[in-house]
């Protein structure tokens, strides 16, 4: 990709279409549009276009345009962006609808803590503003760097929102079942959003000692505004407890590879 820039207004090429170079330009009061541009978040969204599987892969669509109107950052880093592109079918000239909101990468763990015949899973509740509630969730958590380290920052993620240890040898990616062909993550939202969900599956046998003193654990990074409360349910109850997309996501996809004999666990 190359690009050249003046103060709001930045041209880039994309290999995929030389030849129609694509301008992006910055709403009225964004002054840090070629951080935007710089962002892994933009990159990784400009490589998504470009893949095997990408709309831009066939030739039949073209970037014209991207309007870069927010960008909020998470200490020296982008964390979310907001930008409207505009795509367009060559032989029809008709748009697709194209306005994005980007947070990037991100990792779940399923926890399955057996005790004394039961099995229990440990969610986090947590204040959500956009849905104006208070959610039961799997711990979760952004990727926050370039290097793709999913199980590494899976279980820091989790460790700071439970308080739990756990050890990377036993962490399954659950998502790694899926055909190649869907990227081996899932979508939460993809028709306004590019989050893209890496679901792991961590299992344990624990005394029931521990299952009292993870209930109602507060945790989570309070200078970063994180107040998180750890909740442990019964695994049989879990799909009912919860609207988390990533709780019944990550049933799903624990539940058929035990049926399809994928995973050797104890049975729940």
């Amino acid at each position: 990709m190359s690009t050249d820039s003046s103060p709001l207004t930045h041209t880039i090429t994309l290999p995929t279409q030389l030849g129609e170079p694509v301008q992006i330009v910055a709403a009225p009061g964004i002054s840090d549009s070629q951080t935007a541009i710089d962002s892994s978040l933009f990159k990784q969204w400009l490589k998504n276009l470009q893949t095997e599987t990408g709309i831009l892969a066939d030739n039949a669509m073209s970037l014209k345009h991207v309007l870069i109107q927010g960008v909020d950052m998470f200490g020296e880093r982008v964390g979310f962006l907001k930008f409207k592109a505009e795509i367009f079918y060559k032989e029809t000239g008709k748009k697709v609808p194209g306005i994005v909101f980007a947070r990037g990468a991100a990792v779940a763990i399923l926890i399955l803590l057996e005790s004394e015949g039961e099995t229990y899973v440990v969610l986090t509740e947590q204040v959500r503003v956009p849905v104006g509630k208070l959610i039961l969730e799997l711990p979760a958590g952004m990727l926050d760097d370039d290097k793709g380290d999913f199980v590494g920052t899976a279980a820091r993620e989790v460790e700071e929102e439970t308080g739990i240890h756990l050890d990377l040898e036993n962490m399954v990616d659950l998502t790694a079942f899926l055909e190649p062909s869907t990227g081996c993550r899932v979508f939460p939202s993809p028709g306004g959003c590019d989050e893209e969900i890496s679901l792991f599956l961590y299992q344990q046998h624990v005394e029931k000692e521990i299952i009292m003193q993870l209930q109602g654990k507060e945790t989570g990074l309070r200078d970063h505004g994180e107040l998180i409360k750890v909740r442990v349910v019964p695994y049989k109850k879990l799909w009912r407890m919860t609207a988390d997309s990533k709780v019944l996501m990550a049933i799903a996809l624990y539940e058929m590879a035990m049926r399809e004999g994928l995973l050797s666990s104890s049975k729940t």
